[in-house]
């Protein structure tokens, strides 16, 4: 596999090349003259001879291979004559679907670091090229174990986790040099979801990110990277704590906070050897503190296996089926550390870091409580007092800082084990008696252990090596309000599904207003990212470059 950096050269090269033209600038309360998006492309198609063109142009933009074959072809597309009204009209009906083969399908990529990926797809048997499927694309487990790309015979089923109503199961596959919490199964994801909806007629807003044991929490992960493709995240027998293991080598930085935008459906056992829900039910209990939507399906006396699927099934399934992707949400947060790349959701994208004029904190999801401990008021080296918490417990009872415990209760204190720790199995209220070395004399304390309950400050769960921003969003008709904290520019991508193109927008971040004016559809902006998602229900007509600073 290549190198962290050697991919990050890949995506910032592949970006470059998606910058077509078609955007609008803006860095004060009016228009900046760089509102290139206010010269849209193409007029209305006006002879047979351009209304050849344009059909010519559009079979070849549908027949594009992928994103990146898309994106070449949509300057022809933009160049064709098509007006900005036809070509919305054009692209939200989408292109012409065939029948297709049902049953299993196995299909290969390669992804734009290079790596060659294997992956399934089960066809349903009633599928009709004329109507809109769900999909449901299924993580398995077991990653580590597997030490080859290439699937085991007979893989690419998800087994008897099928369900209603007939859908598309899609199962990539993954193994210990490419597990689920790598970039290059991001990538490998965003392929497949791209070459499936070129081929079937998939529907884009009830795409699901479910899994298994190591799927499961991969599932999380992909959360908190890739939030546009995806309506909802089902992890069964997954925990996002062991994402936090540095011996898993997890490509990062992870945010918590990423986990707001989509809702959760999340299946545990209690008995599971590895995931108890004695250890999940904390972090669901902090998912639900910072703002997660999430269905919680603890399974009594059940462990690390699926057997409690014919209970769960319908929930899954209605959950899956109640919660579609809104394309153009009103509400939005992102958090990154890449500009370059991961750096999008929906309708947002990142543009660049640094602390802003006017940002001010925000809460910070990736802090975790750590509960409560009791608190006799010692601090220690091995046995050896070296501080004693002034009007503790430890203090009333006479300790000082020098003593060396010898004996608690009779019992001989180790030398090499702290004293905070000697006391954890003393029943609070109980009376103790300490024997300490006190310049070098014996001196015996009696009292009671009435040690204080103390909150313990919160721990960050993922470590952050590099600096992040993030951009929180609410839409209110043609009006956006933007919290930022380290991020100095962003981009607002509009639609027309979601602005009134003919009154003014207005963009206030952090209290101030820093755009108000007339953005206009460009056919070039909407036929680029078109070629980039590939998306019926989320298209763009216009660019809006917001600076913070």
């Amino acid at each position: 596999m290549k190198t962290k950096a050697t991919w990050l050269s890949v995506v910032a090269a592949r970006l470059a090349a998606l910058a077509l033209a078609g955007c609008a600038m803006a860095g004060g309360s009016q228009p900046s003259a760089e509102l290139s998006a206010s010269q849209p492309f193409g007029g209305s198609s006006a002879t047979p001879g351009v209304d050849a063109a344009i059909d010519a142009a559009f079979d070849r933009f549908w027949a594009a291979a992928d994103a990146s074959d898309a994106v070449a072809r949509a300057e022809d597309l933009a160049r064709s004559g098509v007006s900005f009204e036809e070509a919305f009209r054009r692209l939200r009906r989408g292109r012409p679907y065939r029948p297709q083969t049902a049953g299993l399908v196995r299909l290969t990529n390669r992804t734009s670091d290079g790596v060659e990926h294997h992956f399934a797809v089960t066809v349903p048997e009633t599928y009709d090229p004329r109507r809109t499927y769900a999909a449901r694309i299924h993580l398995h487990g077991g990653v580590m174990m597997r030490h080859t790309n290439v699937p085991p015979a007979g893989a690419g089923g998800v087994g008897a986790l099928t369900g209603d109503p007939p859908q598309f199961y899609i199962v990539p596959f993954a193994w210990d040099g490419a597990p689920w919490w790598t970039t290059d199964q991001l990538l490998n994801l965003r392929a497949i979801v791209d070459a499936v909806k070129r081929s079937y007629n998939i529907d884009e807003n009830r795409v699901v990110v479910a899994g298994v044991s190591d799927g499961g929490t991969g599932a999380y992960y992909v959360a908190m990277r890739e939030t546009t493709l995806f309506a909802s995240f089902l992890p069964l027998n997954g925990f996002w704590g062991v994402l936090a293991s540095h011996d898993l080598r997890v490509d990062g930085p992870l945010f918590p906070n990423n986990m707001r935008n989509k809702p959760f459906f999340i299946v545990n056992g209690e008995r599971d050897p590895l995931y108890p829900t004695e250890i999940v039910e904390p972090a669901v209990a902090h998912y639900r503190k910072i703002g997660v939507a999430l269905e919680y399906h603890p399974q009594a006396g059940a462990g690390h296996n699926t057997q409690w699927w014919p209970r769960v099934k319908d929930e899954f399934e209605t959950f899956a089926h109640e919660h579609p992707r809104n394309p153009l949400p009103d509400t939005l947060t992102w958090e990154t550390a890449n500009t370059l790349a991961f750096n999008r959701a929906h309708w947002l994208v990142v543009d660049r870091l640094g602390a802003a004029r006017g940002e001010r904190p925000l809460d910070d999801p990736n802090l975790v409580a750590s509960g409560s401990r009791l608190e006799f008021g010692v601090r220690s080296s091995g046995n050896r007092i070296t501080r004693v918490v002034a009007g503790s417990n430890a203090e009333r009872m006479g300790l000082k800082p020098g003593d060396a415990l010898v004996r608690l209760n009779g019992d001989t204190a180790h030398i090499a084990i702290d004293a905070e720790e000697i006391f954890d199995g003393i029943t609070p209220g109980s009376t103790i008696t300490l024997l300490v070395a006190r310049d070098n004399a014996p001196v015996e304390l009696m009292g009671v252990y009435d040690p204080k309950r103390v909150d313990v400050a919160p721990r960050p769960l993922f470590d952050r090596d590099e600096p992040s921003g993030r951009v929180d969003l609410m839409r209110h008709d043609n009006t956006v309000n933007a919290s930022t904290h380290g991020v100095t520019a962003f981009t607002l991508l509009l639609s027309p599904d979601q602005f009134d193109f003919t009154r003014p927008i207005t963009v206030v971040a952090n209290g101030r207003t820093v755009f108000k004016g007339r953005v206009e559809k460009s056919v070039r902006t909407l036929v680029k990212w078109a070629a980039i998602d590939d998306d019926r229900t989320m298209l763009f007509g216009a660019e809006l470059h917001i600076r913070v600073e």
